[in-house]
Parts: C-alpha cells; sequence; structure tokens
C-alpha cells in the first residue's frame, strides 16, 4: 500500500508535472492476480485495484485487525463482462459498472475473473452488503451534443439509494462523440472526490483539469488511472474520444448537492 499525505493550495505554484502527477494521479493500479491500493490522507481514502482471482488484503498502515475492521467499501466492474465478489462466503454479480457496497465489519472480500475498482473511507456504523445494478441506479441523462458533454449519471451509493456511513460513489458515461465532464465545475469544501477513468482506447487520454479555480493545472491521465480531488480543487476534464469515469466522495457528509460552483468564466 502507497501512503500519500495531504496537500494544500499554496504548494500548486511553481510546482512541476512531475510533482503534481506524483501527488494526485494513481498510475499502476492494475496487476495479474494483485490487490493494489493507495491510502490518501485527504479524508483518508484509499483506492485501489484488483485484478482477479485476488484477495482483499490488510496493509499495516491501517494498523487494523482486518480491512473493514474501520472502514466500508465500494467496488466497481471496470471490465467488459460479469464478475464475482464473494463477501464472507456469499458471491456477489457485479456487471460491467456495476457496483457493491461492502459495509464495514466484513472479514473476507475476494476477487473473482475480472477487473475491479476500489474506494473505501473510514466508517463509524455498519450498513448492509449491497449490489447496485444499473437499473437500481435510476440513470439520468444530462447534457447535449452542443456542449459534447451528452452522459448518464448512475448514482450507486448515496442518501437516496445503497446506504452507506459516509461513502458516496457512481458511474459516469458519456456518449460518443462527448468527451467533456463536470463543466462548469466546481469544489467540495467538505470532501474529497476521486475520478477513475475507464474505458478509454489506449492510445487516447483524459485532460483533467485540477488546482484552485483562478490558478488551475492539468494532468494528462491515461485509461485506468484514478486523480485524487482534495476539498479545495476543482476536478474536470476533457478527452480524446468518449469515455466513462466512478466519482467517489468522503468526507464531512454526504450531501450530492454540497458544492461550490464555478463559472466557466471565473475560471484561470
Amino acid at each position: 500500500m502507497e501512503v500519500r499525505h495531504a496537500t494544500a493550495p499554496d504548494q500548486i505554484p511553481g510546482a512541476t508535472t512531475a510533482w503534481l502527477r506524483s501527488r494526485f494521479l494513481v498510475e499502476d493500479l492494475f496487476a495479474p492476480g494483485e490487490v493494489r491500493l493507495v491510502y490518501s490522507h485527504e479524508d483518508r481514502i484509499v483506492v485501489g485495484g484488483a485484478l482477479g482471482p485476488a484477495a482483499l488484503p490488510n496493509p499495516d498502515p491501517l494498523r487494523a485487525g482486518h480491512f473493514l475492521e474501520r472502514r466500508e467499501l465500494g467496488v466497481v466492474n471496470v471490465g467488459e463482462r460479469p464478475a464475482v465478489v464473494t463477501v464472507d462466503g456469499t458471491p456477489y454479480e457485479p456487471g460491467p459498472k456495476e457496483c457493491l457496497y461492502v459495509g464495514r465489519g466484513a472479514r473476507e472480500v475476494a476477487f473473482g475473473d475480472g477487473a475491479f475498482y476500489l474506494v473505501s473511507t473510514p466508517a463509524h456504523a455498519g450498513h448492509p452488503t449491497a449490489l447496485s445494478t444499473l437499473e437500481d441506479a435510476e440513470p439520468v441523462r444530462l447534457g447535449g451534443p452542443e456542449g459534447s458533454n451528452e452522459r448518464t449519471i448512475y448514482k450507486h451509493v448515496h442518501a437516496g439509494g445503497v446506504r452507506s456511513c459516509q461513502l458516496v460513489l457512481g458511474v459516469t458515461v458519456l456518449e460518443p462523440g462527448s468527451m467533456w465532464n463536470t463543466m462548469p465545475c466546481h469544489t467540495h469544501e467538505r470532501r474529497t472526490e476521486v475520478y477513475f477513468y475507464f474505458g478509454l482506447p489506449e492510445q487516447d487520454r483524459v485532460i483533467h483539469l485540477m488546482g484552485r479555480p483562478d490558478e488551475t493545472r492539468n494532468l494528462v491521465v491515461a485509461d485506468r488511472q484514478a486523480v485524487i480531488s482534495p476539498p479545495w480543487s476543482v476536478h474536470c476534464g476533457f478527452g480524446t474520444r468518449s469515455y466513462a469515469f466512478v466519482w467517489a466522495m468522503g468526507g464531512e457528509n454526504q450531501a450530492y448537492d454540497d458544492v461550490e460552483p464555478v463559472a466557466i468564466g471565473e475560471m484561470r
């Protein structure tokens, strides 16, 4: 498990591309038969990738009897076919872009033959393990081709869907010909958010904007890479081709609309 410390906006001016990538971009999450994890001190979010078959480990930095002793977990199938996740002996089979929420206290999580993106936040209360399908997520279509942002949002883990302690998670899928996400953008002063991009061809990229609204920077992001967005940072992007991304948040509350909107004309 890689451990990353929290950052502050006054560290951004003068930062090199290499420094920005080392602090905010998460690469190399997937390796056959492994579960790779990154622990961020930004709201103590853990992100990871599992390329099964593999089992969820209990890394020493957690100082816990087992991974989910004091945590909850979101597991998103980012492969192209249904795949099995087994929690304490009970199998679940999320399809592509579907999510399995695993509640605090589960002791054993095993990943079958597939690719899974993982997000974990601390949890002070337990909620039942539950599978959220694309139909359960009540898809909402937003945007349009005129703004190159026609997309479908699937809200899996939230106050009105699968319940959790603090984790909020969903998947956004852009239509062919649409490339922009989350524009106009915003910040979350009370939550950290992580974007995980997937469904990009190998040669394509997403240009992800980050930083304070009046002093933005960019990260060039490839398929199956994640960007950690602290509460003070905007998060939005433009792809060279349409794609999908998992958005996940943890922090002070679960209010989906608790954002500080930024007008496009205010960005620098």
